[in-house]
This record gives C-alpha cells, sequence and structure tokens, in this order.
C-alpha cells in the first residue's frame, strides 16, 4: 500500500430516475409559475391600457361634444349679434318715425286748436265796445272749449308715451293692467286666459309685454272691430308666450305693410332674443311673442 501503485478499481452506480423526476417537475414548475406570472402582468397591463383607452375614448367623445356645442353656441350668438345689429339700425329709423308721428300728431291736432283760440282771442268781441256781454261770454266758453280739446288731446299722446310702473309689477298684473286699460278706453270686453303660473321676467321683458299686449288690443279693435278680442299667456317649451287675437275678417300680409306700432314690438322683441309671429286669415289674427325669460331674484 506505501508503493504508490494502483492496485484495485471500484465503480459506484447511482440510478437518478428520482433526481431527473425532481428536476423536472421542478423545471416544469417554473415555468408554470413565470408562465402564470406572465399571463398575469399581461391580464393586469391589459386591463389598465384598456380602462386607460376607454377614459380617452369617453374623452374624446366629451371633447367632441363639448366643441359641437361650443360651436353651435358660437353660431347662435353670431346669428344673434347680427340679429341685434339690424335690430339696432332698423330701430334707429322707427324712432325717427315715432318721433315724426308724434310731431305730425302734436302739429295736427292741439296746436291747431291752441292757434284756433289765440285767433279768437283777437276776435273784434273783445277789442271793441260795441259788443254784448252774452257775446263776449260765448266767445269765452267757446276758446275754454277749444282750449280744452287742445289739452285732452295733449294727454291723449302723453297716455300713449309714458308706461306705468310696471317694473315691480308681476308678469300677471301686467296682463291685466294692460287689459284693463283697453276695456275701458274702447267699452269693448276682452277674455284673458293665464295658463298657469308665469314666471317672472325682467325690465325689458315686461315693457315688450305691455306694449305687445297694447298695441295688439289696439289693432284688434281697429282693425277687427273689436270682434272676440282675446289675450293669453303661458309657458311653451320652456319659453314664456303671450297671444292677442281677434274674430275679424283679417288681410293679406302680401298686401298690406305692417305698421310702425307693430314693427316696432318686432325690433323690440327680436332685440331681447324674441320671436314675433302674425297669423291671420277669414277666422281672424293672432299675434304671438315667445320670450325665454330668466326669472328675477
Amino acid at each position: 500500500p506505501w508503493s504508490g501503485e494502483v492496485v484495485a478499481v471500484t465503480e459506484f452506480y447511482e440510478i437518478a430516475d428520482d433526481f431527473q423526476a425532481t428536476l423536472a417537475s421542478a423545471l416544469w414548475s417554473s415555468w408554470l409559475i413565470v408562465a402564470g406570472a406572465t399571463l398575469a402582468a399581461f391580464l393586469l397591463l391589459s386591463g389598465i391600457v384598456l380602462r386607460g383607452s376607454r377614459t380617452i375614448d369617453d374623452q374624446r367623445g366629451a371633447l367632441r361634444r363639448q366643441v359641437s356645442e361650443l360651436q353651435g353656441l358660437v353660431a347662435q350668438n353670431s346669428a344673434l349679434r347680427l340679429r341685434v345689429q339690424r335690430a339696432s339700425r332698423r330701430a334707429t329709423a322707427l324712432n325717427e318715425r315715432y318721433l315724426r308721428r308724434i310731431g305730425a300728431d302734436l302739429h295736427d291736432g292741439p296746436a291747431q286748436l291752441v292757434a284756433l283760440a289765440a285767433l279768437r282771442m283777437d276776435s273784434p268781441i273783445f277789442s271793441s265796445d260795441g259788443h254784448s256781454s252774452v257775446s263776449r261770454s260765448t266767445e269765452v266758453a267757446m276758446i275754454r272749449k277749444t282750449l280744452e280739446d287742445a289739452m285732452r288731446e295733449i294727454r291723449g299722446i302723453c297716455t300713449g308715451l309714458v308706461l306705468p310702473q310696471i317694473e315691480t309689477a308681476a308678469a300677471t298684473d301686467i296682463l291685466r293692467l294692460a287689459v284693463k286699460e283697453h276695456e275701458q278706453r274702447t267699452g269693448t270686453s276682452v277674455t284673458l286666459t293665464l295658463t298657469g303660473q308665469l314666471p317672472e321676467p325682467g325690465a325689458s321683458e315686461k315693457i315688450s309685454i305691455y306694449r305687445f299686449v297694447q298695441e295688439g288690443l289696439n289693432n284688434a279693435y281697429r282693425h277687427g272691430l273689436g270682434k272676440d278680442q282675446a289675450v293669453s299667456a303661458g309657458m311653451k317649451g320652456g319659453r314664456l308666450f303671450v297671444e292677442v287675437s281677434d274674430g275679424g275678417p283679417g288681410f293679406d300680409p302680401a298686401a298690406r305693410v305692417e305698421g310702425l306700432g307693430l314693427a316696432g314690438l318686432r325690433e323690440r322683441v327680436e332685440s331681447i332674443g324674441g320671436q314675433f309671429e302674425t297669423l291671420t286669415g277669414p277666422q281672424g289674427t293672432r299675434l304671438v311673442i315667445r320670450l325665454s325669460v330668466e326669472e328675477q331674484a
């Protein structure tokens, strides 16, 4: 044994089936774990991407809707601006026509009566002594009556120009006031119908409503012979509507030029974003305005 030479060789053999099975099982387990983790990560990332994609699509749709609404509002504002500009130009011309009409009314009415009274003041009845006191009293009475007629016409003109205190009145009270004044002035009857609770509009809308009912009833009395005069008001489609109608013979809109009063009302209503409509026929005439109102606090 101390010679250092190989005297025997021994070989050991071990069956590694269990080791190979364990190694294969570990390999499959590793692959399954890696595959499961990869699949879970893929599904998680897919869910995040899908959710983000849906959020982006929703935001894109909302943005498109907002852009579309904004474009519609811009177009509407442009149309309203053009309408206001046209209404302003027409209102300037109408104001000049109003002034000319008022001047004509004053010249042809009160001015003529005052001039007549002045001429009577220069009558020889007052300057000479050859007339009796009865003649002078009669002449004075005639002068007084002429001046009273002039004052009455002036008051009538002023009544048409001056508005009552309607800024603080409710919409229903304004309608009742306009109807009552027309009935007292013409001696006719008007049917007033109020559908539901009316909102409280602003001062511009109140003035437009009062003037519309006033002018509409005047036309119904003048052109519709005061037959079946009616006023109705209510809410429809979120807008306030006021209608004045009569049972007169109607007229041909194509053959008749719109009067100064109705033209002024149309401009007034359209300048605040409202709509003015005239419907006429053999059964009568209907004037309708529609206003978008915001209730005042």
